[in-house]
């Protein structure tokens, strides 16, 4: 590792974060482990006190996994920070529903355009399955005393699709992205649902749409494809706002209320 240089006017902690986050993106693995603090003061000319806080810095933004009696370690990178932010974003300001829409306006569109042009027999058969979940789920949905476990269940095959696109697309940053996405994605879903059936319309719908994404995609119909999910997430505002007025005048309880938890390994794609 070569001697770091020392520009003037940056603190040390912030000079040796840089440095690290350069280290743990750029050469190292998921699990490998940094040099000792000994080694990381002398490459960078600061005291092991500060390199023991920029190692905490990186931890506490989930670049980096810390243990006692261990050194510290490069963690699987999982977007955890962002859907955090995200999440909070959408309890705390409706507005928020709206500005992960238009994230994944800017995201989805191409990566169902990329899939298109990408996807592999794989990744076929695993859109395929998500599907098959979604229509399952939907069927148990009409038993009143199942509606709540199988909603759960259609909106985590709902998620599992468009992260299952994500990676289809062949972009690792849009796959990180949307596994990032997954809790806040899932929540939205439920409100959603809501708006969508105030609006009259059904789950079998939500499926069809998703269903129509997937054969351009399949079809290997860039165009195609970006059009069905601008126009998928289209609905998804028109949904989302029906629930909120719903809301805003007290006549659908489910609206008003906080969406069900799940844990965050149920929504996380089966590799």
């Amino acid at each position: 590792m070569p001697l770091a240089s020392k520009p003037s006017g940056v603190p040390a902690v912030e000079r040796v974060v840089a440095g690290l986050a350069d280290l743990v993106v750029g050469d190292l693995t998921p699990g490998a482990q940094l040099p000792s603090e000994s080694d990381l003061a002398e490459t960078y000319g600061v005291s092991r006190l500060t390199v023991r806080e920029a190692v905490r810095v990186l931890a506490g933004r989930g670049l980096l996994e810390l243990s006692r009696g261990r050194r510290a370690t490069v963690r699987e990178p999982d977007g955890s920070a962002f859907g955090d932010f995200l999440a909070a974003a959408m309890r705390h300001d409706t507005k928020g529903l709206f500005d992960l829409i238009e994230v994944r306006q800017a995201l989805e569109i191409q990566s169902a355009q990329l899939s298109a042009k990408r996807i592999n027999r794989a990744g076929i058969a695993a859109l395929e399955s998500t599907l098959a979940g979604m229509r399952t789920a939907a069927a148990e949905m009409k038993s009143a005393a199942a509606r709540a476990a199988a909603e759960e269940r259609f909106h985590q095959w709902d998620v599992g699709f468009h992260e299952t696109l994500a990676l289809c697309s062949g972009n690792r940053m849009l796959g990180h992205l949307l596994e990032a996405m997954a809790t806040p994605l899932r929540d939205s879903f439920h409100l959603s649902m809501r708006g969508h059936e105030l609006r009259g319309h059904t789950p079998e719908q939500t499926i069809a749409a998703h269903q129509r994404i997937f054969e351009r995609v399949r079809a290997g119909d860039g165009r195609g494809a970006a059009q069905a999910m601008r126009s998928h997430l289209r609905e998804a505002v028109r949904d989302v706002s029906a629930a909120l007025n719903a809301r805003m005048k007290g006549t659908d309880r489910d609206a008003a209320g906080a969406a069900p938890k799940a844990s965050p390994a149920a929504t996380r794609k089966r590799r």
